[in-house]
């Protein structure tokens, strides 16, 4: 029986009863805080396990690169296994919080455990340097392609801009590491993996594409950055540490020696930065860049560059000739007058895709208002610097001169640069250069699979040989700019 201390009107407790009931009082608090803990790991281990399923679905296999000119592939998910996007990871730790906080009401426990883990996520959000006002907004910009449109030149106007931090083709290490197939329902999984991947670059979260590099990242650190020298955010100080000989870096950057890149250091530069780029020709589909359109942590803005099929399907037979071997099998032999439809049904389903997303944009739903434009590779070709200025524009980011003086240099060129990516030349006669070379019986099969596309963007159908290669007649209508406000 716990003891009894009466007492009289105008009487008190001695100092012993008092220190008796605040140890009472303070054990059972402690006591309250302690099973409030226990509950918290136990909680953390059940969502700990549920992640971990999660990875454990995901059947990764190293794959030769894809069809650059596939149609849009599918995810390959482990048996009885489900896609599960990283907004549903999001959505479980939601869940945690909420049960937490209850929780902590049900035990009568002061909320001061949360209000310190609040204050501590301030904490860390504070410790990003801030941005000078002048450049706030913070703008994302995404430019959609796909291969042989162009889109490493274009890309060169946004990572020659210093304020900006420029990705290239980060979706390439997601191609290479996760297991593809084509057709079927699952056709969307491709993009709902690439789309979330996409937002947490954005968001300078680099360390998402660790696990897809391969060989994996040690300590952060990598030599298999893909392209790392196309980025010059990826090749300046502090990010390019100090050169480590005997250590081979297989994308290594153009200009400087680097060691291995550092995602830390390349995140916090990320961070730094006024602004976001990159280059992805791996997303196809408009329709599952809503999220991100409608993320408020983002400003998206999406640039969708197209080019004329027939100079596109030109440049990858020399590109990728391996790829393109039937192609030109049916191009030697002068008694086969059809080529298989498999390879005309990938044709067609390509342009499709890409007409498909611009029709969308061009449409302008509210969530894609004022966040899209669509951009046609000849006409930047033939006015750069023009184009150039528009894009700018409609990201909402002032040109500097910096940018400007590199399109003067690299589109007047006496020649072509050297490699089949070279983003040097003379852009104003290059982009009709296929036109010359490429036979009118491939010309036809284009035209016959990428008709509606073609008069979408404003690509005029060649009639004969003679017009194909007649150089006063244009094969491409004056349009107005696309930019969509």
């Amino acid at each position: 029986m716990a003891p009894s201390f009466p007492m009289e009107k105008g009487l008190t407790l001695s100092q012993d009863c008092w220190d008796f009931v605040h140890s009472l009082k303070m054990r059972s608090k402690y006591a309250l805080f302690l099973i409030f803990v226990v509950i918290v790991f136990v909680f953390i281990e059940k969502e700990n396990k549920i992640i971990s399923r999660v990875s454990d679905r995901l059947k990764q296999i190293p794959q030769a690169l894809a069809d650059a000119n596939g149609t849009d592939p599918a995810l390959v998910l482990a048996e009885n296994a489900s896609l599960l996007s990283l907004s549903e990871l999001d959505s479980a730790f939601s869940q945690l919080k909420s049960r937490l906080h209850n929780l902590s009401l049900q035990l009568g426990v002061e909320p001061a455990v949360e209000a310190a883990l609040e204050e501590e996520e301030e904490g860390e959000e504070e410790e990003e340097p801030p941005r000078p006002a002048a450049a706030r907004p913070r703008r994302h910009v995404l430019l959609m392609a796909t291969t042989r449109t162009g889109s490493s030149f274009v890309g060169e106007f946004f990572n020659q801009q210093g304020n900006i931090f420029y990705l290239f083709e980060p979706l390439w290490h997601i191609e290479r590491t996760v297991s593809f197939e084509p057709g079927g329902a699952n056709a969307a999984g491709s993009a709902l993996v690439y789309r979330d991947v996409l937002k947490q670059l954005f968001l300078c979260d680099l360390y998402v594409l660790e696990p897809f590099i391969t060989p994996l990242p040690e300590d952060h650190l990598t030599q298999f950055m893909f392209r790392r020298g196309s980025s010059r955010s990826l090749c300046e100080d502090p990010v390019c540490t100090p050169f480590v000989k005997k250590v081979f870096e297989k994308y290594h950057c153009k200009n400087r020696r680097c060691g291995p890149l550092n995602v830390t250091l390349a995140a916090e530069a990320c961070r730094r930065k006024d602004h976001m780029a990159l280059k992805a020709v791996r997303m196809r589909q408009l329709e599952f860049l809503q999220p991100l359109a409608e993320d408020p942590r983002l400003d998206l803005r999406v640039i969708q560059l197209v080019r004329d099929p027939r100079a596109v399907l030109a440049s990858r037979m020399v590109a990728f000739a391996g790829k393109y071997k039937t192609w030109k099998k049916w191009l030697d032999d002068e008694g086969q007058d059809q080529l298989r439809e498999e390879e005309v049904q990938r044709l067609r389903g390509n342009c499709e895709s890409i007409r498909l997303s611009a029709e969308l944009g061009l449409r302008q739903p509210a969530w894609l208002r004022g966040r899209y434009m669509l951009v046609r590779y000849e006409d930047v070709a033939r006015r750069p610097l023009q184009k150039a200025r528009e894009m700018y524009r409609f990201a909402g980011i002032p040109l500097t001169p910096q940018v400007e003086d590199w399109i003067q240099k690299n589109t007047q060129a006496a020649h072509d640069g050297s490699g089949i990516y070279s983003t040097q030349k003379n852009s104003s006669e290059q982009f009709e250069k296929w036109r010359f070379s490429m036979p009118f019986k491939l010309a036809q099969v284009v035209q016959a699979a990428c008709g509606t596309a073609m008069r979408l963007f404003g690509y005029k159908l060649a009639e004969d040989a003679a017009a194909l290669t007649n150089r006063s007649f244009s094969l491409l209508e004056e349009r107005g700019t696309f930019w969509v406000t």
